[in-house]
């Protein structure tokens, strides 16, 4: 039987378009709101990634940065996040929803705990930024016994042995960095060599999906059109945070944003 995120991959190739996935922070700008706003901005993409926010988001550029404090300042805890899921979930357009996070908050919560507490409120997959593999095969391993697809990491440094064995070990969904960067920094490299990687990942197992993420914007998106998946985060906590700044209506801006970016790769 396959998953809801496999089943989100096969309808938009079956549209011949590549997968858009949201990523937002949890708690962002406040637990109401960022609940909000994740009901809201569902219906115009595939699947939602949210962030557990963390004082020390070593991987995320200022823009991600800000959500997080953001979130923290306004009183995020681990057990919101599993209400705000399990609340989400039960929502009709809810779509699958994948948390992203660092290890430290899964450690001390507990591996085995953490992965069935999140089979219990419905979450569908995992990534840890800062848990590469080989150290994550006791945490994937758990995932997959949950039904919980633990997203490996891919970096355009991975070394072509080393891809075969995380793909190999791998679920379903492969996350494909597009550089070496933090999040939201400019494309340092050109959007035709990131779909040269993306051939090579592909080539290596062509039944599992793969997303592109970090330094997709308005500008460049269309170039990604005949990939099988795309992340938008820093663009999206960018306008968050404009928003709030300029007294705008934060749902109304992303959905606008949102749709413009679907309308970009269709």
């Amino acid at each position: 039987m396959k998953s809801s995120i496999d089943l989100s991959f096969q309808k938009a190739k079956f549209e011949k378009r590549p997968c858009l996935i949201s990523y937002t922070v949890c708690g962002d700008p406040n637990k109401k709101k960022s609940l909000e706003i994740l009901k809201s901005i569902s219906q115009h993409v595939d699947i939602v990634e949210w962030g557990i926010a963390h004082n020390c988001p070593t991987a995320d550029g200022p823009d991600i940065q800000n959500s997080s404090y953001r979130a923290i300042k306004n009183g995020i805890k681990l057990k919101d996040v599993f209400q705000m899921v399990r609340e989400y979930k039960k929502s009709k357009i809810s779509k699958p929803l994948i948390l992203m996070g660092y290890y430290q908050m899964i450690f001390h919560y507990g591996e085995r705990k953490f992965v069935k507490k999140c089979k219990k409120v419905g979450v569908d997959g995992l990534i840890v930024v800062d848990l590469p593999w080989p150290d994550n095969k006791n945490l994937a391993k758990l995932c997959k016994k949950n039904s919980v697809c633990f997203v490996q990491l891919i970096a355009p440094t991975t070394t072509k042995k080393r891809m075969k064995l995380i793909i190999r070990n791998g679920h379903q969904l492969l996350y494909q960095i597009s550089m070496i960067s933090t999040t939201g920094k400019k494309l340092k490299v050109s959007p035709k060599e990131i779909i040269k990687n993306n051939n090579v990942i592909k080539r290596i197992n062509t039944k599992k999906n793969v997303v592109i993420g970090f330094g997709i914007t308005k500008k460049n998106i269309s170039k990604f059109k005949k990939v099988s998946g795309i992340v938008v985060g820093s663009a999206l906590c960018k306008e968050i945070s404009q928003s709030l700044a300029g007294g705008h209506n934060i749902v109304k801006k992303l959905n606008y944003m949102l749709r413009s970016l679907r309308n970009k790769i269709k």
